[in-house]
């Protein structure tokens, strides 16, 4: 009879879970704008708490390298119980104090040093704008001296689309400036928002760090009362192999932008190329992005000395090239590793995709939030076919034709490879002469 029952219970409540998962699509369907709106209220009303979220998660590899390698050694040689209570809160204080100096520390003298040449840089570029602007118009008259059929095809294409032109000025650009400043305005706005929420959001963390082992604890207490034990246990391990990999490559990525925006400012400084902190901020700033970071920061800064000595665009564009290569070839697997386990075409997808959800910010979460999504589907793939008591190396499907009765893999041969290969390429041909 109990088993009767539970029989019963499980089709119920499958039949129950698909039934809020069916009025779930069809209210996404036609009711899609006032859920998106209202999750967007429950974000901006929670965002002091996500700040506080993501505070601490940068935060905690500092804190435990300082606990770990720091303060407990100390505690140990000056034989103070560190499993008392009192000495692990006091511990911990200590430990929140100085993380926070550090990062505060780093922060401000980064700031201190950085900024400063940053506005002078800015200020130099916008006192000499209007002389750039005359360089780079001369270049572009040398150019098209040098080639007059060029010349007379940017001619023809000014007189075509100059009327388009006006138009677009009168009509589209003109009335926006009213709307431009309200937003200045509107963005003001945001950023003392954004400072409130951020400072909230610090307070949040100093709780969270200072208790993040109970915190923890109590998540783990409600996972297992949740799920059977295995689901509980693969639930745990795979919140492990996220966080492990989100810190692995965000923390990496750090000081590996960091290593380059650092060698930017010696080779532009020995190259004596304009304006080197701030070609180095953005060099340095950009590389976070994987794949598309150095190409994004290489471009303005290339158009910035194109304008302002035009003889060094050359020179630094080569010099990009090679410090890009010897961070894509050299510093960046000695630091980042295998923390992603992603081959290229993966990398550059995730990018994409995040990026045109989330804008930069997509841009950066993107590939370890893929690389934890791709490892789930691995992990059930590999699953599925250890139950069918099938392999699951990648190479063994490579060449394969068929699994036999036996589950004995036959593979290709070479030459019906190629003959395969062949006829694919004739009957392709064969349609597109039909076609025609």
């Amino acid at each position: 009879m109990k088993k009767f029952t539970n029989k019963y219970m499980k089709w119920g409540l499958t039949a129950l879970i698909v039934l809020i998962l069916a009025i779930c699509f069809v209210c996404l369907i036609f009711k899609g704008d006032r859920i998106w709106n209202g999750f967007n209220t429950v974000l901006r009303i929670a965002m002091p708490v996500i700040d506080g979220l993501i505070i601490a998660f940068i935060a905690t590899p500092v804190l435990n390298w300082i606990e770990v390698k720091i303060i407990y050694p100390l505690c140990g040689k000056a034989h103070i119980n560190v499993k008392a209570m009192k000495i692990k809160k006091r511990i911990r204080a200590g430990s929140l104090l100085i993380t926070f100096l550090v990062i505060g520390t780093v922060i401000y003298g980064f700031f201190a040093i950085v900024i400063p040449q940053l506005i002078t840089s800015i200020q130099s570029i916008i006192t000499r704008f209007p002389t750039y602007i005359n360089n780079l118009i001369s270049l572009t008259e040398k150019l098209l001296a040098d080639n007059p059929e060029v010349e007379k095809y940017i001619e023809d294409m000014l007189a075509a689309y100059s009327k388009d032109l006006d138009n677009f000025l009168d009509n589209n650009v003109l009335p926006t400036l009213n709307s431009l400043i309200r937003s200045a305005s509107v963005g003001m706005i945001g950023v003392l928002k954004a400072l409130y929420n951020f400072v909230i959001g610090l307070i949040i963390s100093l709780y969270i760090l200072s208790g993040k082992e109970k915190f923890i604890s109590q998540a783990k207490k409600i996972c297992y009362a949740l799920f059977e034990r295995h689901t509980a246990n693969q639930v745990i391990r795979a919140c492990r192999f996220a966080n492990k990999t989100f810190i692995g490559f965000l923390g990496g990525k750090i000081v590996d932008s960091a290593i380059i925006g650092v060698l930017c400012f010696a080779g532009t400084s020995l190259l004596k190329m304009p304006y080197p902190v701030l070609i180095s901020v953005i060099v340095g700033v950009t590389n976070i992005i994987p794949f598309f970071g150095p190409y994004i920061g290489a471009i303005p800064s290339a158009m910035l000395i194109l304008m302002t000595e035009p003889k060094k665009c050359i020179p630094f564009i080569i010099f990009i090239l090679a410090l890009q290569q010897l961070d894509g070839n050299v510093i960046g697997p000695k630091i980042l590793g295998e923390s992603t386990g992603l081959s290229g075409f993966w990398v550059i997808f995730s990018i994409t995709l995040f990026g045109g959800l989330w804008g930069i910010a997509g841009m950066v979460v993107g590939v370890p939030l893929f690389a934890v999504f791709y490892a789930g589907v691995k992990y059930i793939v590999n699953k599925s076919l250890k139950k069918k008591t099938l392999s699951t190396l990648t190479d063994d499907y490579e060449k394969l034709k068929y699994i036999s009765v036996e589950k004995e893999y036959i593979q290709m041969e070479e030459t019906e490879m190629l003959n395969n290969s062949q006829a694919e390429t004739a009957q392709e041909s064969t349609g597109t002469k039909n076609e025609e």
